[in-house]
């Protein structure tokens, strides 16, 4: 069973990658998801190092996502680190298509900042604020098209009793703008949901279970299997389209008037539900090779 997991990852892998190229995004919402996994190397620690280990470094979930079609951009897992979110960020750039920025909304990691800011930079010279003496130094800032924004949630006693919402890079009036052509509110709910759908399909990270995986490679191919069901297998209830003549069912059932949609076909990047048989024996292009002079 771990054999064909690790095959049908990488099948996944390469499908997923196939399809998720130039992605026309209005906004775009990243989080952390925290879980476990049994780092206990026979003979390398002791059980009290590893706990040791485990409670100071645990893995996380990282994730993006458009709220709009639900597509998941980019999975990955990782540490809690700067370097991590670098890697994140490098991963979603990659993946939208060009000339088209969008927003970027996040919690409270002050390291998706200085990530944005070494991905969507440029040198800029400030204005001159005295009429003598030499020209301010020149400063790394982001492009103007940029938009990012965080909530910050506070908790008391694990439970949520406000939240603050501001703009680091771009204006208030332009994210306003953008969220309020779809209705909405300045949060990251979207993101969150996807959370506990992942909770509650992926076994390693659910909370208070005894299937956690040995190391991140299990983890890895679980979540692989699930980025690729979840984007091209799994029909969303919010993105369902009416129909525009009902079409009868087999048996005695009530005729469908709903046409179901995945984040893919909602994204625009295939026309129907794809089972998980169509995507392991689907073959995937080869790779186009670099060009040796």
């Amino acid at each position: 069973m771990l054999h064909w997991l690790v095959e049908a990852a990488e099948q996944l892998q390469a499908f997923s990658r196939y399809f998720r190229c130039d992605i026309h995004v209005r906004e775009l919402q990243l989080d952390e998801l925290s879980t476990v996994l049994r780092e206990v190397h026979s003979g390398k620690r002791s059980d009290d190092e590893a706990i040791q280990h485990l409670e100071r470094s645990p893995s996380w979930v990282w994730t993006a996502m458009d709220p709009a079609s639900k597509w998941l951009l980019v999975i990955d897992v990782g540490t809690r680190t700067l370097a991590m979110a670098q890697r994140m960020v490098h991963h979603v750039v990659q993946r939208w298509a060009p000339h088209g920025v969008p927003l970027f909304v996040t919690e409270g990691l002050q390291a998706y900042g200085t990530a944005f800011l070494t991905h969507c930079g440029q040198w800029m010279q400030p204005a001159r604020r005295q009429g003598q003496g030499p020209l301010p130094q020149p400063r790394w800032m982001p492009v103007p098209q940029w938009l990012y924004a965080q909530v910050v949630k506070s908790y008391r006693r694990r439970r949520l009793v406000g939240s603050k919402y501001w703009v680091v890079f771009g204006t208030m009036a332009r994210v306003k703008q953008i969220r309020a052509a779809c209705g909405w509110q300045s949060n990251t709910a979207f993101v969150e949901r996807l959370h506990l759908d992942m909770r509650q399909r992926v076994a390693a990270v659910g909370r208070r279970v005894n299937t956690r995986c040995q190391g991140e490679d299990g983890l890895r191919h679980q979540r692989t299997v699930y980025h690729a069901d979840d984007n091209f297998g799994l029909p969303h209830t919010r993105l369902r389209q009416p129909l525009l003549v009902p079409e009868p069912t087999h048996g005695s059932g009530s005729v469908q008037v709903w046409r179901p949609c995945t984040p893919a076909m909602a994204a625009g990047l295939t026309d129907h539900v794809w089972t998980l048989r169509e995507v392991l024996r689907y073959r995937v292009p080869p790779w186009p090779q670099p060009q040796t002079v």
